[in-house]
C-alpha cells in the first residue's frame, strides 16, 4: 500500500469594490511574489474556522465564517513536494482594516483591481483567483 497524503490549504479572497486583497512572500517560496491570505487546514478543524483563523492571523480581520463562500476548489501537483487541494472562500464581510500581521513571512499587503492582477502571482492561487472570476468550481494542474 502507497503512502498517501494531500496538504489540505484554505485561501481567502478578501473582495471589496471589486478589488482584491494579496499579500507580497518574504523569501523561500514564492519570494517576492502576490498571493492571497492563506493556510494548511489544523487537525479537527473546519475548513471554515481555517479561513477565518488564516485571514485573522495573516492579515488582523476578523471574519464570521458562516460569511465564507466556497468559490473554487485547486487540486494541485506541482506547487511543492506534496500534492496540495486548495479551497478558495471569498467574502465581503470582515471586521478590522487588513494589515501585515507577519512581516517575517510577508513584505507588502495591498488591494489589486479584479481586472488588473499583478504579473508576480503565484500560480496555485492565481488558478483559485481565475476560477473565482470565471465562476467555474475546479481546477487541477500539474498532474
Amino acid at each position: 500500500m502507497s503512502d498517501r497524503h494531500t496538504i489540505i490549504d484554505v485561501h481567502v479572497l478578501l473582495v471589496r469594490r471589486g478589488q482584491v486583497l494579496l499579500t507580497q512572500r518574504r523569501g523561500g517560496y514564492g519570494g517576492g511574489m502576490w498571493h492571497l491570505p492563506s493556510g494548511k487546514l489544523d487537525a479537527g478543524e473546519s475548513v471554515l474556522a481555517a479561513a477565518a483563523r488564516e485571514a485573522f492571523e495573516e492579515v488582523g480581520v476578523i471574519i464570521d465564517p458562516v460569511d465564507l463562500r466556497h468559490v473554487h476548489t485547486v487540486h494541485v501537483a506541482d506547487s511543492g513536494p506534496v500534492p496540495r487541494l486548495g479551497l478558495f472562500f471569498e467574502t465581503p464581510l470582515w471586521r478590522g482594516e487588513p494589515e501585515n500581521r507577519e512581516p517575517g513571512k510577508c513584505s507588502a499587503v495591498e488591494w489589486f483591481a479584479l481586472s488588473a492582477l499583478p504579473d508576480e502571482v503565484i500560480p496555485y492561487p492565481l488558478a483559485g483567483i481565475r476560477g473565482y472570476l470565471d465562476g467555474t468550481s475546479f481546477h487541477a494542474t500539474g498532474w
